[in-house]
């Protein structure tokens, strides 16, 4: 049964008015002047000017960014189940040509606001759909976007991920949906690689699909005859693809105790002998310390923090420590070695990145140069009117 539900009339903070015309999808506490505490998640929104002339509509869901989305920026337009099928149904027909692709199992189907639908994102695994709710109010629609999907796709079976627990986090259960269940791993393949996949273990299935791009780079123009340190590795998906593309060795550093029998499973089904790579369980700037002291020095260093970790010692944010991370990357990478620099904060964009990069090679009395720049692949659609949205960071820099 589709969902059902009155609209309530929101009032846009005024100096947010043009924004919003433009097409901005976001509602937030700041640009919004109603009381959200009558609100309810799920409730169709109607947002207004100060006039009360329509500027869009939507629903309410508090998530980290915001408060909701808006959908529709047509007032007679209905948020119900046939909207949320032709949302879809666009969606699907962009992406077309990787339902095709042999060579490549995995991939973004629908990437929330990108795709018109703010708090809701669909990832393919070989016949497989994980779809992540990210707000209770986005989660209200779950009966109308499983039964599009159900009937636009031919599919294995459906798995969903509820993360909208505390501050954003997942909510802990088995997560399938219906259809049948693989046997886990499930193996999929990205550029002609494998990886095993993991649908109901946890908020994480064992794969970032937006590095995509910058993996084959990787294997194709940076690995061959290179020493390779992988930095807060998780399962060594980098390191599979430097493996594969020649180089003489590969170091995975990550504090997760999980990362080491990960790592050695995506190692292993890729036919590489795993005795034959470093995979370490630490503290990355602890091992950091210890190249420095053991003068280990690397051709190739890839660094690809979480926008936020803590360890015992450490607690780490991209916005404010990423510099420091470079300048210790940069004392180990030899001259005329490349480090690749990837971000996935949403909070600064890619100019200021590049003044991180910049300043870390000022203090570290080193030149450089950047080589290539990568954001999002082509799945990962976003909106010019929501620059947060195209959210990776990735820069080669060949240290001079």
């Amino acid at each position: 049964m589709s969902k059902l539900t009155k609209e309530r009339i929101i009032k846009a903070n005024p100096k947010y008015i043009q924004q919003f015309r433009k097409g901005l999808p976001l509602l937030s506490k700041e640009n919004v002047t109603t009381p959200i505490d009558q609100l309810q998640e799920g409730d169709i929104l109607k947002l207004v000017d100060d006039k009360n002339d329509f500027i869009g509509k939507g629903y309410f869901g508090i998530q980290n960014k915001g408060i909701g989305w808006l959908l529709s920026f047509k007032e007679q337009e209905a948020i119900d189940k046939d909207f949320i099928y032709r949302k879809l149904q666009t969606a699907i027909n962009q992406r077309l040509h990787f339902f095709y692709d042999e060579d490549t199992t995995a991939f973004r189907l629908f990437n929330g606001e990108g795709d018109g639908f703010g708090g809701i994102t669909i990832d393919y695994f070989d016949g497989y759909y994980l779809v992540q709710w990210y707000s209770k109010g986005a989660y209200s629609f779950k009966e109308d976007f499983l039964q599009s999907l159900k009937e636009l796709t031919d599919y294995k079976g459906i798995y969903q991920k509820k993360r909208f627990a505390q501050e954003g986090k997942y909510v802990e259960e088995d997560d399938f949906v219906e259809g049948t269940r693989p046997t886990f791993p499930l193996l999929v393949k990205e550029n002609g690689v494998q990886f095993a996949v993991y649908l109901n273990d946890g908020a994480m299935v064992g794969v970032f699909l937006d590095q995509r791009e910058v993996r084959k780079r990787i294997r194709d123009s940076y690995s061959e005859g290179k020493r390779v340190l992988n930095t807060f590795s998780y399962t060594g998906a980098f390191s599979v693809f430097a493996a594969l593309g020649g180089a003489v060795e590969t170091t995975s550093v990550d504090l997760a105790n999980r990362s080491l029998s990960k790592t050695i499973e995506q190692f292993s089904i890729n036919g590489i002998d795993y005795e034959a790579q470093n995979i370490i369980v630490e503290d990355v700037f602890k091992y950091f310390k210890y190249a420095v002291k053991k003068e280990l020095t690397f051709d190739l260093v890839i660094l690809d923090p979480p926008s936020f970790a803590r360890s015992k010692k450490h607690t780490f944010s991209a916005a404010k420590d990423y510099k420091d991370l470079l300048k210790e990357a940069i004392a180990i990478t030899e001259k005329n070695g490349v480090i690749v620099a990837s971000t996935n904060c949403s909070t600064f964009n890619m100019k200021k990145f590049k003044n991180f990069i910049d300043t870390a090679f000022k203090e570290s009395n080193g030149k450089y140069k950047i080589v290539e720049e990568y954001t999002l692949p082509e799945d990962f659609k976003t909106i010019t009117q929501y620059k947060q949205s195209d959210y990776l960071k990735v820069a080669f820099i060949k240290k001079l």
